[in-house]
Formats: structure tokens, sequence, C-alpha cells
């Protein structure tokens, strides 16, 4: 399907316009706090130490796909505010592991009550057929992400031409 400059137009404001209504039903609190004055890195960062309790430096630069000092430098941030700690590991003194304070926890633990909530008053909305249209058309929106990804990586490729 192509989309013209009219078309474009029109998604966008569909798209502002749904965000101002959206806006609506969010408290203001919530809406404050909602990705805890976060960069895209940091909010990764909560949900890998959410989801695995504790990770190395390593696995947090792999996870949000940035350089290591980029990692240090989120880490940083987010245990001067008190969100996560630093821990060696006893079985290795080396190796250094990032975990969530219990303030963390309590902030990541907030705003994944808050988008469950919604997303249920959402869901108990939908009949079984709208929630199976929802999910194959999220699953394919991701694909074309992915695709349109992968194509721009092809074309970002230094490419190497031999010289004789």
């Amino acid at each position: 399907m192509k989309i013209d400059k009219q078309d474009e137009e029109r998604m966008q404001e569909d798209v502002f316009a749904f965000i101002e209504e959206i806006k609506e039903f969010i408290s203001s609190d919530v809406w404050n706090s909602i990705l805890l004055n976060c960069t895209k890195n940091e909010v990764l960062v909560f949900w890998l130490l959410y989801r695995k309790s504790r990770v190395n430096m390593t696995e947090i630069a792999e996870y949000i796909h940035a350089p290591l000092n980029t990692a240090t430098g989120i880490i940083n941030k987010l245990e001067k505010n008190g969100f996560v700690t630093r821990e060696r590991l006893k079985e290795d003194k080396r190796v250094v592991v990032i975990a969530l304070t219990k303030q963390g926890m309590a902030q990541v633990e907030a705003l994944v009550d808050t988008f469950t909530y919604y997303a249920r008053q959402i869901i108990m909305e939908f009949s079984q057929e709208e929630l199976d249209i929802f999910f194959r058309m999220a699953k394919r929106f991701l694909e074309i992400l992915k695709k349109e990804r992968e194509h721009k990586e092809d074309k970002s490729k230094i490419r190497r031409i031999p010289i004789e």
C-alpha cells in the first residue's frame, strides 16, 4: 500500500489526537513518573534489571546496544539517584553486578502496575476476535519495523573495495 502526503499528514494528526485523548485518562502523578524522567536507555536498564535481578556491565551494554562506557555513565546516574547499586561478587571480586535498590524496584513496579491496569481495562472490552486481530497486527507491526531496521543496517555497512 502506497501512502501519499495527504495520508501521511492524516496519520500524523490521528497519532497526535490519540496522544491528546489518552493523556486525559492518566493522572498527573502517573504521567509525570511514567518514564521516571529517564532516557530510553535508562528505561531499558530498569526493564532488564527488573526481569533479571542482577546483571553485569557487559550484559547491560549488549542489551541496550551501546558501548561499555555509555552503559557505565547510565549506571552512574541511576546509582546517584538511588535506583541501582553495584556489588562485587563474592566468588570473583573482579566482577561487578548491578541490581535495583528498593527505591528502584518500587518505581519499576509502580510503572508496571499502571500499565497493567490500563491494559487490563482495555483488553476486557475487546472480544476474543478483536484481541486475535490486535495481536496479529502487533506482530506484523514488529516484523515491518525489524525489516526496516535490517534494511537500514545493510545500507549503512561500509563496503570495502579491493585495490589491486
